[in-house]
């Protein structure tokens, strides 16, 4: 599979006097594809600041320092304006982190993964979301690198643009398609759901074998599925006994 790599122009914003005319240039879009990096942690309980937020639209990205800059307040003005829509992955962290710089109230910030199953995507990583819409794939080999430096690579500097153009990228794609009907999506659910059991199955199976014990048989999904049909009604039935007998107990 092809990598794809944003090919448009990355600018770096590490100095307050360039936000405004980036800013202004950002708000000429309907719509913007977002993205941030923090400095990576590799010890429990340690999370470090948003060190950059990255913005695009088809031609530009714009890599907004806030280790060097802070979060200005243009920017929060920014994800405030309801008139231009953010969209972002996973998109409600990098808002909050945002917010830890500086307080504001997003608005129109909208976060694919809570798009991608009416269109029959279950997957909710962005390498494998783009690679489904655009059969290309996008690296993560910077993604652990640290943001915090003082100068950012040529390579961080892709990888970041190409994150946020990613993004917009996969919106565009998606709302020029029609949704598919609840009942259809609601199926997929299911037959995915029933995938990953029946893999944790036979990675559960194989460790058995490996210890020389012979794997019990499983239920068929449609089993499955009386049986947990059966745990609901009973549930209902316990739920009704229950609301007679305080009904009862008051009379």
């Amino acid at each position: 599979m092809p990598v794809q790599v944003f090919e448009g122009q990355v600018i770096v914003i590490d100095q307050p006097g360039q936000v405004a005319e980036a800013v202004a240039y950002l708000r000429k879009n309907k719509v913007v594809g977002v993205d941030t990096e923090s400095r990576p942690s590799f010890t429990r309980g340690i999370h470090y600041p948003t060190a950059l937020v990255q913005i695009a639209d088809r031609k530009r990205c714009f890599l907004f320092r806030l280790t060097h800059i802070g979060m200005p307040r243009e920017l929060a003005d920014f994800f405030a304006d309801p008139a231009i829509c953010k969209v972002g992955l996973a998109f409600k962290d990098d808002i909050n982190g945002l917010r830890r710089r500086r307080n504001f109230t997003p608005a129109n910030c909208v976060d694919i993964q809570s798009m991608v199953a009416q269109y029959g995507i279950l997957d909710l990583g962005l390498q494998k979301i783009f690679a489904i819409c655009f059969g290309k794939k996008i690296s993560k080999a910077q993604q652990l690198t640290n943001w915090e430096n003082s100068h950012l690579t040529p390579e961080q500097a892709r990888y970041a643009s190409t994150d946020a153009w990613a993004t917009l990228l996969i919106y565009e794609d998606l709302i020029a398609h029609e949704p598919l009907p609840a009942a259809e999506v609601e199926t997929l659910k299911r037959e995915e759901k029933e995938r990953m059991i029946e893999h944790q199955q036979q990675i559960q199976d194989q460790r058995l074998r490996e210890q020389g014990i012979e794997p019990p048989p499983h239920l068929s999904p449609e089993e499955r599925a009386a049986r947990q049909a059966a745990k609901k009604r009973e549930a209902r039935k316990r739920k009704r006994m229950r609301q007679a007998a305080r009904k009862k107990s008051k009379s």
